[in-house]
């Protein structure tokens, strides 16, 4: 049963207290048995029954909970690099997709590949994704836009759950966009949805939430209310992308249909915060997103004053966010977002683990949760992402057992 000791500052960020309350312990210890946290305080109060455990050395460090992922698409054919210059060179993103590029040549690049194909690029992936401190994460399907390609996808996470050691959610997000067969048949396309892809879904049990794009080039208020409902019936649970383009109502149906989060929100009305707060969604933002498609960013501060939990993704995709640096995404929402860096943190670690629904299980260094934590050479989690740098050393544990993946 080790006994983690001599750390300097341990920032449990346990749910309470508000988006501001990471809950810092000075001189704190972490106790776990195999891979359950046990115990924690502060070193001078261990209890007398460890005295005998073995130390491990903290060696003067900070540590933060493991790094929680709420809102990537990770498994995904082929990359979008020409549509960067394209977009620096000033081309819209309506510009983009009449020229071949946007959502639609990733559904073409997926389909092509085979399942062994997306679940090898997917694995590497995760594999640098966990270097970065990342524990947890998130990956939605949407890039298939047929029953049997998004079962693939979905495949394809059910696999990297059983092998990689991360915990791992799965979204299904059939209701990305219209796919090019059914361009002039989008109500055929909702019928596929919901008579086809979610009893699949469920009846396979591949995913744990429905997502859905809701947009003016996407899906309606009320197209999205009827997938969502459906998906509902077979115990998949709500979640949106919300108010990213134009403040379309997005975040006022993720209230009605008590979703367990709205993402983007760059558009969000006074409203639809109001909803939010009131039936307890978490707003997830996603400022890589922002950062690549050069369009303003949500300011985060509106939603923790108007009493809504801000969780911090990286919306990890080929074409308008293809960088998985989730601290990057952090140091992002305080400069762009305006989150203080302990926000930041919380946004990343508890906040984003009540997005996907395992508050309980990971996000915080508390007793009985899973022991997935970082030390990080760095004095405060302040200096950490005002002195952002790619290389900061750090040591990751993930079900209380270091990774291959620290540096």
């Amino acid at each position: 049963m080790p006994i983690l000791k001599n750390i300097s500052t341990l920032y449990t960020c346990r749910e309470d207290g508000g988006q501001d309350s990471v809950h810092p312990i000075e001189n704190g210890a972490v106790i776990w048995q195999d891979d359950i946290i046990e115990w924690v305080g502060t070193e001078s109060s261990i209890p007398a029954e460890y005295e005998h455990e073995p130390i491990i050395d903290a060696a003067n460090q900070i540590v933060v909970p493991g790094l929680v992922d709420c809102h990537t698409h990770l498994a995904f054919g082929g990359w979008r690099p020409d549509e960067f210059e394209m977009r620096v060179r000033g081309q819209s993103y309506l510009e983009i997709a009449k020229a071949g590029g946007g959502i639609l040549s990733t559904v073409r690049a997926t389909r092509e590949a085979t399942e062994d194909e997306l679940f090898e690029k997917s694995a590497k992936l995760l594999q640098r994704i966990g270097k970065l401190g990342v524990t947890t994460i998130e990956c939605k399907s949407g890039y298939g836009l047929t029953l049997e390609d998004e079962l693939k996808t979905l495949k394809v996470y059910r696999r990297l759950s059983e092998t990689m050691p991360l915990h791992l959610v799965s979204t299904f997000l059939g209701a990305h966009t219209i796919p090019p067969e059914f361009k002039n048949r989008r109500e055929e396309y909702i019928k596929v949805i919901l008579e086809e892809m979610i009893p699949a879904v469920a009846e396979q049990n591949l995913a744990r939430f429905c997502d859905i794009f809701v947009e003016e080039s996407a899906f309606t208020v009320d197209e999205a209310l009827t997938i969502l409902e459906k998906s509902k019936e077979y115990g998949l649970k709500p979640k949106l992308h919300a108010d990213q383009l134009t403040s379309g109502g997005g975040a006022e149906l993720a209230a009605e249909v008590e979703a367990v989060s709205a993402d983007h929100l760059e558009q969000v009305s006074d409203q639809g915060i109001r909803d939010m707060a009131q039936k307890n969604v978490v707003g997830v933002t996603l400022p890589i997103a922002s950062l690549y498609t050069q369009q303003p960013y949500l300011d985060c501060r509106r939603l923790v004053e108007g009493g809504v939990e801000v969780a911090v993704a990286t919306d990890f995709n080929p074409g308008s966010a293809p960088s998985y640096d989730l601290p990057l995404a952090m140091m992002l929402s305080c400069n762009h977002g305006r989150l203080t860096p302990a926000q930041a943190l919380k946004g990343a670690t508890i906040y984003a683990a009540k997005a996907i629904g395992l508050e309980n299980k990971v996000g915080s260094v508390e007793p009985g949760k899973s022991a997935d934590f970082l030390l990080l050479d760095l004095p405060s989690i302040n200096f950490w992402l005002y002195h952002f740098t790619p290389d900061v050393e750090k040591r990751v544990y993930l079900k209380g057992e270091v990774t291959d993946s620290s540096q």
